[in-house]
């Protein structure tokens, strides 16, 4: 399951759902406003992914390791149309680094 962070719009669930079944939004949480650890935290104990344009989310994957997975959308202030384009033509990756156990982190550019 993938979970938005904050900096990504909600619309991107769209284009994410029909492939990625369970994906949701911190907003859609009740975690709006809540700190990077706080996301970190219940991504990790309810077996999500966190998808964000936030390199404190890197940070967090370094020190503490998966779970959770991290995918990094590193593309600065992209349109969504960008975006939505970006994970379309990675779904394959994004596939493959969830199933692989070895792997915690995924740059998306």
């Amino acid at each position: 399951m993938l979970l938005l962070d904050e900096n990504l719009p909600v619309s991107l669930i769209e284009v994410l759902a029909p492939r990625f079944s369970g994906a949701s939004h911190v907003r859609l949480t009740g975690l709006g406003s809540a700190t990077d650890r706080q996301i970190w935290d219940f991504a990790k104990s309810i077996g999500f992914a966190i998808v964000s344009k936030d390199s404190d989310f890197r940070q967090l994957a370094f020190l503490f390791g998966p779970p959770p997975k991290f995918i990094w959308l590193r593309m600065g202030n992209a349109s969504v149309s960008k975006m939505r384009a970006e994970l379309a033509g990675n779904f394959e990756r994004i596939e493959t680094f969830l199933l692989d156990s070895s792997l915690g982190m995924l740059v998306v550019d």
